[in-house]
């Protein structure tokens, strides 16, 4: 078996049907189905949502993205193998961890394969929601600029690179072109102080203030639960991203939800807790495959410079990277999932087609 053959680099090409447009973003593809698909589907297999609830079919890819581009590796090997079941496993597992703990519901209504999630359509809250229980990346950068004051929260002076800081730090930013908001600029990704979102919670789709509140108690206690978990197999929690949206449950009442993926090496830093007690820093996240490409390349200004954005398009574009480093990455990721879920991570030998036949026979929403 050729293993390119088991990566999915192309996902927005399936033949489901759908109500409007497949969205492609960089890892996911999104098709919205039918209103009258989502009907069946929802008595068929008695979702806990509401009778009008729309669903979509999220299918993720094994592309790995990285400075804003999409990189490929020699002899065809446009993705990195295992990267899309990992990442799904490892969601999966910690969106199942925290309906046990009582924290609340994710949009995904059932996984009928490794690469796929069967959801719900939810309304996103407009925030990147941050947490930080170590001072590293772009934090750690501004700090040795002189930086205090993060996101409206005081630093204390004196603190080293890759400390534990004194408490966990939430340091939300935009999620997507937020406009006419005061003090906040009209780009993605936009550092936001909690006052900001107060004043403005509307904006940031929040239903009403007190919603504040709740996501951060939501994003603490969850990153509290998956610290506690990736601590007991000897790996740090050092900082990660959650999303957030609303639902509308079986009953019709709104309901705030987590979204999105969660706790993975491609949204979160991860670290070898054997190798910090020894003073070093081993990244189990994709923060190592970042470093790898600083390194790979002679110009590194390339990548981190964004008015040289034009020449790294060309260069990802144009570039195939050593299989070593594709390898590296997929040992990385599969490696953490099965520590994670303590168990084999399934790996398709023909995904496209695997996908296919169970969105067939079992779902009926294949043209």
């Amino acid at each position: 078996m050729n293993l390119a053959d088991t990566v999915l680099s192309v996902n927005h090409d399936l033949p489901i049907r759908t109500a409007q447009a497949v969205h492609n973003g960089k890892v996911r593809s999104v098709y919205w189905l039918t209103a009258a698909d989502s009907r069946r589907l929802i008595e068929e297999r008695g979702y806990a949502v509401a009778a009008d609830a729309e669903l979509a079919v999220m299918v993720i890819s094994d592309r790995i993205s990285a400075f804003e581009c999409i990189w490929r590796g020699q002899g065809g090997m446009a993705g990195v193998p295992g990267k899309g079941a990992a990442l799904n496993a490892i969601s999966n597992h910690w969106f199942d961890s925290f309906r046990k703990a009582g924290l609340n519901d994710s949009h995904i209504l059932e996984v009928p394969h490794p690469l796929v999630w069967l959801v719900q359509k939810a309304q996103p809250v407009m925030i990147e929601a941050i947490a930080r229980q170590y001072i590293t990346g772009s934090m750690w950068r501004a700090y040795q600029q002189g930086e205090r004051s993060i996101c409206g929260i005081e630093l204390p002076d004196n603190l080293e690179k890759n400390q534990k800081l004194p408490e966990l730090l939430i340091t939300p930013s935009t999620k997507g072109i937020l406009r006419a908001i005061p003090g906040v600029p009209e780009q993605d990704d936009s550092n936001v102080s909690r006052m900001t979102i107060e004043q403005n919670y509307a904006a940031f789709n929040f239903d009403c203030a007190a919603d504040i509140d709740r996501y951060e108690n939501l994003l603490r206690d969850g990153f509290q639960l998956i610290s506690e978990q990736l601590q007991a197999i000897d790996q740090i929690f050092v900082d990660t991203k959650f999303e957030f949206g609303y639902i509308h449950d079986a009953h019709g009442q709104r309901k705030l939800i987590y979204m999105d993926e969660v706790g993975t090496p491609d949204s979160s830093r991860i670290w070898d807790g054997a190798q910090y007690r020894e003073g070093n820093v081993v990244e189990n996240s994709k923060e190592a495959f970042r470093q790898a490409l600083l390194s790979h390349f002679p110009d590194p200004d390339i990548l981190t410079n964004k008015a040289r954005m034009a020449e790294r398009t060309a260069l990802a574009e144009g570039h195939e990277l050593p299989l070593e480093i594709m390898q590296q990455v997929s040992d990385t990721y599969v490696g953490m999932a099965e520590k994670i879920i303590g168990a084999k991570l399934p790996i398709s030998d023909n995904p496209k087609a695997e996908i296919i036949d169970v969105l067939h026979n079992t779902y009926g929403i294949i043209v």
